[in-house]
């Protein structure tokens, strides 16, 4: 024996075990995220707001908004409005869902996976 802690290097233990528990932190974290961008309501539009679409933080559709203006547009129009609309909805879901998962994984480090 050479008095090396039989060949383990503490500071590896406490830096691995600080990036588990980082991990679970995380983990935690994520189950009230899903919870709280199931809540959220992302509005999507087009046409100056003549259409409206909502979103949660998951993408599912919740509902949609059309002015009775927009419908003497023709039935291509209101088509192209509508789907204009879901994708900024979409957009601006997978952008704030992508900022969250950033904000709550920040500072995870796990040595050896980077």
């Amino acid at each position: 024996m050479t008095g090396k802690g039989f060949g383990l290097n503490l500071g590896k233990m406490k830096e691995l075990t600080d990036a588990f528990k980082k991990a679970q932190q995380v983990q935690e974290g994520a189950k009230q995220l899903q919870e709280e961008l199931e809540e959220m309501e992302i509005e999507g539009q087009s046409g100056g707001g003549l259409v409206k679409v909502y979103m949660n933080g998951n993408q599912r559709p919740l509902r949609s908004e059309i002015s009775a203006d927009v419908l003497s547009e023709g039935v291509d129009v209101v088509a192209d409005l509508i789907t204009a609309a879901m994708k900024d909805a979409y957009e601006k879901s997978t952008s704030t869902m992508r900022e969250k998962m950033e904000e709550l994984t920040s500072g995870l480090s796990i040595p050896g996976l980077g």
